[in-house]
């Protein structure tokens, strides 16, 4: 399986796909794309309003890694449910813990 992440120098972009108003937060594990790329699969149950749900993707996504907030930013999909969050910091530790936390989700 790919993974729905790319490496980095400074850290790594995550492709994510995003369901807003969901009755709980979480994972929901990776699934592929109609043009073939995988992206990991979240809910949130913050409405799709005034930046709510995004506010609450980077920080479910930080507390889950071990990351502050600030280390975590939106770089594309700021409307859409597909979204590119950058991960600040060491791309191969970075890397490490996603697939840890994919491992543990399963």
């Amino acid at each position: 399986m790919h993974t729905p992440y790319t490496l980095g120098t400074d850290g790594l972009v995550l492709a994510v796909r995003l369901t807003p108003r969901a009755g709980r937060t979480g994972l929901d594990g990776v699934r592929t794309e109609a043009d073939g790329r995988p992206v990991l699969c979240l809910r949130v149950a913050a409405p799709p309003v005034e930046g709510a749900a995004n506010a609450a993707l980077t920080a479910y996504v930080a507390n889950s890694l071990g990351l502050r907030k600030a280390e975590v930013t939106l770089v594309s999909g700021e409307t859409s449910r597909t979204k590119r969050l950058h991960l600040a910091g060491d791309p191969q530790a970075l890397a490490a813990r996603v697939e840890a936390w994919l491992e543990a989700e399963r």
